[in-house]
C-alpha cells in the first residue's frame, strides 16, 4: 500500500509472518503439524493471514519458521502435479487460489533457530526488512475485516501519516478477560488512533480495555529496541517490552483500534479453535446452510 509521508509518497509492501511457535496448548492435534496449518473452514490458518496482507497490498512475504514447519512451505509451494490433476478435473477455481506463483507475490523463508520468544522472531528478519518499514502478522491469528477500509490499510494509513516507529493493532476487550493479552496504556484520550505510553503483559488489573491484536508496523528502528531488550525467566524476548523500549528512546507509538466490523480469532487453545472454526463452517457459502440445520437439531430439547 502507497501513503504520504514528509511530502513524498512511500510504500510498504513487506510482512513477516513469524510461525515458530509450538502449539502446545493444543496438543495432541500439534504434535505432528503446526498450529497454523490448522483448517479453519476451508483454509488453513495461515492462508488467511497471507490473502489479508496481500489485499492490504504487500508482495514480500517473509515466515520465520521454526522445527517442524515444512508443511508451511509445502502449501505456498507451486505443485505442479496437483495442478495438473485440478485442470484435468475442470477445477479452476481451486487453481487461482493455490497457484501463487501465478500472483504477484514473494515467498521468503528464515528459521529461528531456538524458541527465544517473538521479539527475537522479529529480529530474524533484519536483512529482510533493510531500511524499509513493514508488518508483522503473527501466523496464528485471523482478523476478518468488514466494510471497505481493512485492518491493515488503516494500519498502514496512520503509520505513514503520522511518523510513528511502531503501530499496533489492539481490540477492546472484557475486564474480566484483560489478563489474558498484553494490553496498552493510552496517552491522552483514546480513539480510533491514538498514541500510547506504556503497555502491561497480562495485567492483574488492567489499565485499559485495548488488547494488543496480532498485528504490527515497524521502522526499521524496532531492531535497536530488540537488542535493548532484556530476556524474561524463560530467556525469551518479548516484543511488548521492545516496544517499551521504543516508548522510553522516546520514540512515538501508536494504536489503531478494530472496528465494530472486524472480528480477531487467535488460534492459540481448543477454545478458541473451536469458535474459529464454526463460526467460518456457518458462514461457507456451500455447507453453511446444512450445518446450521444441524446444530439447530443437536441444540434443539
Amino acid at each position: 500500500m502507497i501513503a504520504f509521508k514528509g511530502g513524498f509518497y512511500m510504500a510498504i509492501e513487506k510482512v513477516v509472518i513469524p510461525v515458530a511457535g509450538a502449539g502446545t496448548r493444543l496438543l495432541p492435534v500439534t504434535k505432528s503439524q503446526p498450529k497454523e496449518m490448522l483448517p479453519v473452514g476451508r483454509k488453513p490458518v495461515v492462508q488467511y493471514v497471507v490473502e489479508e496482507a496481500e489485499e492490504a497490498g504487500l508482495r514480500q512475504i517473509l515466515f520465520v519458521t521454526g522445527r517442524h514447519k515444512q508443511s508451511i512451505e509445502d502449501h505456498f509451494d507451486r505443485d505442479m502435479d496437483l495442478i495438473r490433476k485440478l485442470t484435468e478435473m475442470g477445477r479452476d477455481p481451486i487453481i487461482e487460489e493455490l497457484d501463487y506463483d501465478e500472483r504477484d507475490v514473494s515467498f521468503f523463508y528464515v528459521r529461528q533457530s531456538a524458541p527465544a520468544g517473538l521479539a527475537d522472531a522479529v529480529r530474524c528478519a533484519r536483512d529482510f526488512v533493510g531500511a524499509s518499514p513493514f508488518v508483522v502478522s503473527l501466523g496464528d491469528t485471523i482478523i476478518r475485516s468488514g466494510g471497505s477500509a481493512r485492518l491493515l490499510e488503516r494500519m498502514i494509513a496512520a503509520h505513514l501519516a503520522n511518523g510513528a516507529a511502531a503501530t499496533i493493532a489492539v481490540e477492546r476487550v472484557k475486564p474480566d478477560l484483560a489478563h489474558s493479552y498484553g494490553i496498552v496504556i493510552p496517552d491522552g484520550e483514546p480513539s480510533d488512533v491514538f498514541r500510547i505510553k506504556g503497555l502491561v503483559e497480562k495485567p492483574r488489573e488492567a489499565p485499559s480495555p485495548f488488547a494488543i491484536a496480532a498485528r504490527y508496523i515497524f521502522d526499521p528502528v524496532i531492531f535497536e529496541g530488540i537488542d535493548r531488550t532484556v530476556a524474561d525467566s524463560k530467556g525469551e524476548l518479548q516484543l511488548t517490552d521492545s516496544i517499551r523500549v521504543l516508548i522510553n528512546m522516546g520514540k512515538s507509538v501508536q494504536c489503531v483500534l478494530l472496528g465494530p466490523e472486524e472480528s480477531r480469532y487467535d488460534i492459540g487453545s481448543f477454545a478458541s479453535y473451536f469458535r474459529a472454526f464454526v463460526d467460518f463452517a456457518l458462514e461457507d457459502e456451500k455447507y453453511g446452510y446444512t450445518l446450521r440445520q444441524h446444530l439447530a437439531r443437536k441444540t434443539t430439547p
